[in-house]
């Protein structure tokens, strides 16, 4: 099976991540197919294009955008497959829609793409958990590379730029290269936010 322009991948578990595992308990945290954030985004690469240079091979892991395995109901209420069902398990994916790849055991990004964790807010003057357009270079890429933006950078990224993820047990986010728009010195008190649910499985 050679695809020309798209990848073709299958998810790598069930299409939805629906429930959780907290010690020795089951919880279901969603119930509807629309909720994005409960859609699986790891999925493996069955077929990669043609005319597309990669790095990303046949076997390979990836995390890619939470509308290609969504399903959603027409104007009938019938459940519908996403645009880019293919056949069986397997669905069209553009290159611009994975995000990561794994490669040796470890996460590369895709393209342009970098994953920043959020900070603690820890302003007496705010009741947000988080602060806000700021967090630590998790998963760099070349471009930021270039410019001495590595991994453990402390950077301020663009309003409305940000998607999140969950990548293992890490709350991350996703945006492209020229988002980051400051890099930071660290002030000493800096502590990476991620809620104590994204830690369950």
């Amino acid at each position: 099976m050679k695809s020309l322009y798209q990848f073709i991948i299958t998810p790598l578990e069930d299409r939805y991540d629906n429930v959780k595992q907290i010690g020795d308990k089951e919880f279901i945290v969603n119930t509807t197919i629309e909720n994005h954030r409960f859609v699986s985004k790891k999925a493996k690469v069955i077929a990669i294009p043609s005319v597309y240079k990669t790095k990303v091979k046949v076997g390979d892991e990836v995390v890619v955008h939470h509308n290609i395995f969504r399903r959603w109901y027409d104007q009938k209420g019938r459940e519908r497959n996403s645009a880019l069902y293919f056949k069986d398990d397997l669905y069209f994916c553009a290159p611009d829609q994975i995000y990561l790849y794994k490669e040796n055991n470890e996460y590369k990004t895709h393209l342009n793409y970098c994953f920043v964790k959020p900070l603690v807010n820890k302003s007496n003057l705010t009741t947000d958990k988080e602060v806000s357009l700021r967090g630590i270079l998790k998963y760099t890429n070349k471009s930021l590379e270039r410019v001495g933006l590595n991994p453990g950078a402390l950077v301020t990224f663009k309003p409305n730029s940000e998607f999140e993820f969950y990548i293992g047990t890490e709350r991350l986010y996703c945006m492209k290269s020229n988002d980051i728009v400051i890099e930071h010195e660290y002030q000493g008190n800096e502590e990476e936010y991620n809620p104590s649910w994204a830690n369950s499985s």
